[in-house]
């Protein structure tokens, strides 16, 4: 098959011309054009991969839990999958920590620039405030109370209760574990249909994902820079070294500690890997949402990567829930970067505390745009940090968020495939695109 019709080769096509549209439209004016022509087409991508994502999530994670057939599979799986989570958001976090101390981002901002961010975005921090306030303002265990829905179909009607759509599904499958084969049966026939019929409406779906990315990176330049570029130009050259610190610590742990984590714990070869998630880390780029990206990572991960249903269907919507690498990795950078500017000391404890708190912060961070800044306010009040100084940030979160979508979506997927060789679930990879457009095709 020609280079040109493979459909992560597609994306990157319209990442580029978005790119290329989006900085002459800020140049020439055409902001309104581009939200009122331009824009609707990406949002029609993403609330597409939306409209999937819930009853993809309760239909697989329901066939993963009960094709387990028993507790204790349930609980070996569980346990390896929650321990490597949380080993690799240690990790992460540790590295943004290493990173920043020793770049010292903060001590490259202006005066004079850290006045005027402070000016420029007081409005956006106080609603952040606001919104982290709500959330510093519950009990220690209200994470536990907020996982069990009072009502289901009310949790299952907004994408930011993701994390109780899996309880949920866990429910209902641990449930049918405990039936007779004869009497679940006719549900998981049921729920089995249902999530073959949302498998192939990803494949629909993402015939629409260059067009989507397209519509997506043209819409966020234009909203980032208004009609001047040169405001974007002038944020990347005052918080260059905080956006480089993000960046490489991004970087490493998506090429470094994920493929050396496959290369100890699988035989999945590393160039096979990102070839096979290629599509999903770029609409994950995107939406900058790993719980949108959901249905295209099932997808490759299953298809592509040669991971098994029962493992997919149970450690991908999880992992879109509570594994958030690099989430949890900028705000550790952030935090140190904001309190670096306003010449605050961080001590070990202080930088200890920051470990802890994202870590957990980054199981409860809803898999959605933004989510992480207000976990970052959360992150600040711990440590003794002006949230305020979040302002500091704002300018050029949107692009990092971008970023670390990518990391989440990456670990999401790399765990997935050593769970599935650990539990000898790990069939050939299948890296052919002709299969899906056949299918399309045919069906």
């Amino acid at each position: 098959m020609p280079w040109y019709k493979k459909l992560h080769w597609q994306i990157i096509l319209g990442l580029v011309l978005g790119i290329v549209y989006g900085i002459l439209a800020a140049s020439s004016g055409w902001g309104g054009f581009v939200t009122d022509w331009i824009s609707p087409f990406g949002t029609i991508f993403i609330n597409g991969l939306r409209l999937i994502a819930v009853p993809l999530v309760l239909a697989s994670l329901v066939m993963g839990v009960a094709s387990l057939s028993d507790l204790r599979k349930l609980s070996r799986i569980g346990g390896k999958t929650i321990g490597i989570y949380l080993a690799t958001t240690a990790i992460a976090v540790t590295i943004g920590l290493v990173i920043v101390n020793v770049m010292q981002p903060g001590k490259f901002i202006p005066e004079v620039l850290r006045d005027q961010l402070m000016s420029t975005y007081a409005e956006d921090v106080a609603g952040r405030e606001a919104a982290a306030g709500d959330a510093a303002g519950r009990g220690p265990l209200q994470f536990l109370v907020d996982m069990v829905p009072s009502n289901f179909f009310a949790s299952a009607a907004d994408n930011r209760n993701m994390l109780q759509v899996v309880v949920m599904a866990l429910f209902i499958g641990i449930g049918l574990i405990q039936l007779s084969k004869e009497k679940a049966k006719p549900l998981l026939d049921l729920v089995d249909s249902l999530n073959d019929v949302i498998i192939r409406l990803v494949d629909v779906i993402m015939l629409l994902a260059p067009i989507g990315v397209f519509a997506l990176i043209a819409a966020t330049i234009t909203s980032v820079t208004g009609d001047d570029p040169s405001q974007v130009m002038g944020l990347l050259s005052g918080l260059g070294v905080y956006c480089i610190a993000v960046l490489l610590g991004l970087s490493i742990q998506t090429i470094v500690v994920y493929p050396s984590l496959l290369k100890i714990f699988s035989p999945m070869n590393i160039k096979t890997f990102f070839s096979g998630i290629a599509p999903a880390q770029l609409v994950a780029f995107s939406t900058s949402s790993s719980g949108a990206t959901l249905p295209v990572t099932m997808e490759r991960c299953e298809e592509k990567l040669g991971v098994s249903e029962e493992v997919s269907s149970f450690v991908l919507p999880l992992g879109a829930t509570i594994n958030m690498d690099g989430t949890a990795m900028y705000q550790a950078i952030a935090a140190v970067f904001i309190a670096q500017a306003l010449d605050l000391g961080l001590g070990f404890g202080a930088q200890l505390t920051i470990i802890l708190t994202a870590l957990l912060a980054s199981i409860g961070t809803a898999a959605v745009p933004g989510a992480g800044i207000i976990m970052l306010v959360i992150i600040l009040e711990a440590i003794g940090v002006p949230t305020a100084g979040i302002a500091l940030i704002l300018g050029v979160d949107r692009i990092l968020d971008m970023c670390r979508t990518v990391t989440n979506v990456t670990g999401d997927a790399s765990v997935a495939t050593i769970i599935a060789a650990s539990e000898g679930q790990l069939g050939e990879p299948n890296l052919s695109e002709l299969g899906d457009r056949v299918r399309i095709s045919t069906s």
